[in-house]
């Protein structure tokens, strides 16, 4: 369960202290062009800004052997997505949409589907297994494995009691 309310539009944690994530208080809130004409609609983004895609969505679950990510990327093939581990202990992970080619006799009607750049960085914990690795990507999600290195339980020593 969130604590996040969902009216905020995201289901990150703010409070998770191995997110990089910032938030955006302004994410997902609809803008009406009228009132504010400084800010520019998706179809308004030049290809080297990064779009609304910029806030692909990830899911970050561990499990008692991993922690794994799940990202929905649709459309996109595993070439055009890059996961790297930078500086030993934060996952990347990045890549590119490109804008459909327009035609001059196209006449679009909607545009809605986002293109652009994005990246999310995600600070793994100590015991991350970051030489281990794995990425796989099936039908627009891709999974990212990182292996857990099991941590030793605590012996307990009984102690004599005197007296």
């Amino acid at each position: 369960m969130s604590i996040i309310p969902s009216f905020f539009g995201r289901r990150s944690n703010i409070f998770d202290p191995f997110s990089l994530d910032v938030w955006d208080p302004l994410d997902g809130f609809p803008f009406n062009t009228s009132l504010t004409p400084s800010v520019p609609r998706p179809s308004e983004y030049s290809g080297n800004e990064i779009s609304a895609f910029a806030g692909a969505r990830i899911d970050w679950k561990e499990t008692p052997e991993a922690h794994v990510f799940k990202a929905d990327l649709p459309g996109l093939k595993k070439e055009e997505v890059k996961v790297e581990v930078e500086d030993g202990k934060v996952l990347q992970i990045s890549g590119e949409r490109n804008r459909e080619a327009e035609e001059k006799n196209d006449k679009w009607h909607r545009v809605e589907r986002s293109s652009g750049k994005f990246m999310r960085r995600f600070r793994l914990p100590e015991n991350a297994k970051v030489d281990q690795v794995k990425a796989a990507m099936e039908n627009g999600v891709l999974t990212v494995t990182v292996p857990k290195e099991e941590t030793p339980k605590p012996e307990a020593k009984a102690i004599e009691i005197s007296g």
